[in-house]
């Protein structure tokens, strides 16, 4: 008996267990988990567009010493260069004195499209007392929650003469909001007994722009055209302008503190936005010289990453193959002992809908960033799978930097499931793994994080570029 109560003594505990980041921090650690928070609350508020996010990346990468970079241009160790892909990407590197053919570099890809409603190409139409826009909405959502909320105007039209007119309306206080109806409760009986995914329909989606007359004009047509006069007058915008315009209905709401003790954050884009700007800070505070780092930001994942802008185009693997041949080195050796963290967020478990996940599996708030060995849907469809080799490497960085870190999959098998551009960069040769931050309400027009989960990705990309 003694011998046994000795032996169950000397038993330790071997579990793992998700560990809240809250319960782990110093005061001091808090606080800049909170003033991290709001510089990107800051930022989320003011960039809601890949145009917008883009622009003031390139303006914080100049402060930081950047220079811009094109195809060709001399290289050496040391250099640090940005290139914008078509105004919609960012390719931030740093050239390290390590030999690239041997270590590889270390580069970090997340997205900066987000859902929303873009306006179609002939949109402006008139019916019974207003004025609308015709959309076509942009990335997975569920449409009933983009009805009846403020919305802003963002975008870039090119007029006739060739000129670029940048819009942004709906943010400032005195700004008009556009609005999206929905039909009240008290005839909305029918309509309820309908499936969620069709009771709003996509070309229910029109975007309210006016409801004003002018004296003169065309019956019928009086409150379009004195819309039109506000944008020729404001702009110069005639409607044939709208067909080379790229405008966005985006939620015109702030980024807001969640819960009495602040320690979430409500907002619109944190899909991708919560992983693309911690991955940008990390570039740009680097301090490592050994390692030759990249931060890509792309366009096009909510559609796939297709185009010039998404993460199919061959114009990062240019940059790459561009890098290594005025460095001198072999590109396909450098692929293939590189390593790549595909910075994308994951579901955060929601006890309102537990059915949905399988819990041991699942990524909890405030616990931190996550890892996703594999995404895809039903038996890993369309999914990188990383190997346990590369799921040890990151372990060891992250436990030699103490980077609080959990791991999750997307669901239940056989529920649902979802991509990444994970397996487009795996394609090159390069070993790549999913790591992002825990949201809930995903792909809603405001979607909730933990701060704590946020800096916890800013300390991960801090420590693999380090």
């Amino acid at each position: 008996m003694e011998n046994i109560e000795k032996n169950n003594k000397e038993i330790k505990d071997f579990s793992y267990v998700k560990k809240n980041y809250y319960e782990l921090v110093d005061e001091k650690t808090k606080q800049e988990m909170f003033n991290f928070a709001q510089k990107y609350m800051t930022f989320i508020n003011e960039n809601k567009t890949e145009r917008e996010i883009t622009d003031s990346f390139y303006k914080m990468a100049k402060q930081n010493g950047f220079k811009d970079y094109d195809f060709g241009d001399k290289l050496t160790i040391g250099d640090k260069r940005i290139f914008i892909n078509r105004n919609k990407g960012v390719v931030a590197f740093r050239i390290g004195k390590g030999d690239i053919e041997e270590i590889g570099m270390r580069i970090i890809v997340a997205h900066i499209d987000s859902p929303r409603i873009d306006i179609k190409q002939v949109p402006l139409y008139e019916s019974d007392g207003l004025c609308f826009l015709k959309t076509h909405y942009y990335g997975g959502i569920k449409k009933y929650q983009w009805t009846a909320m403020p919305l802003a105007l963002h975008g870039v039209v090119i007029v006739k003469n060739g000129d670029k007119i940048e819009i942004n309306i709906g943010e400032k206080d005195d700004d008009p909001v556009f609005y999206i109806n929905d039909l009240l409760p008290h005839l909305g009986k029918s309509q309820m007994e309908q499936k969620a995914n069709v009771f709003i329909s996509g070309e229910q989606l029109n975007v309210v722009v006016g409801g004003m007359t002018v004296k003169e004009g065309e019956n019928g047509n009086k409150i379009k055209n004195n819309i039109l006069n506000i944008l020729n007058a404001k702009y110069g915008m005639t409607e044939e302008d709208f067909l080379s315009a790229e405008l966005s209905a985006v939620p015109a709401l702030k980024a807001r503190d969640v819960g009495f003790d602040r320690a979430l954050i409500g907002g619109y884009g944190h899909d991708d936005r919560s992983c693309a700007y911690p991955a940008m800070i990390a570039m740009l505070e680097q301090e490592n010289d050994i390692n030759t780092n990249i931060c890509i930001l792309v366009d096009k994942e909510e559609i796939g990453s297709e185009g010039t802008t998404g993460i199919k185009s061959k114009v990062f693997e240019d940059i790459i193959e561009d890098i290594c041949q005025i460095l001198g080195k072999n590109a396909k050796k450098v692929r293939k002992n590189s390593i790549c963290i595909s910075a994308d967020v994951t579901s955060g478990y929601d006890s309102n809908f537990p059915d949905v996940f399988e819990k041991n599996n699942s990524a909890i708030l405030s616990c931190g960033v996550c890892m996703n060995k594999f995404s895809g849907a039903g038996g890993k469809s369309d999914s990188n799978d990383a190997s346990a080799e590369l799921v040890g490497k990151i372990r060891q960085i992250f436990a030699e930097n103490n980077v609080v870190w959990q791991t999750a999959e997307l669901g239940k098998v056989d529920i649902g499931g979802g991509g990444t551009v994970a397996k487009f960069i795996a394609e090159l040769n390069i070993d790549t793994i999913d790591i992002g931050v825990p949201v809930i309400s995903m792909h809603a027009p405001y979607e909730l994080i933990s701060k704590a989960d946020l800096y916890s990705a800013f300390e991960a990309f801090r420590a693999f570029f380090k």
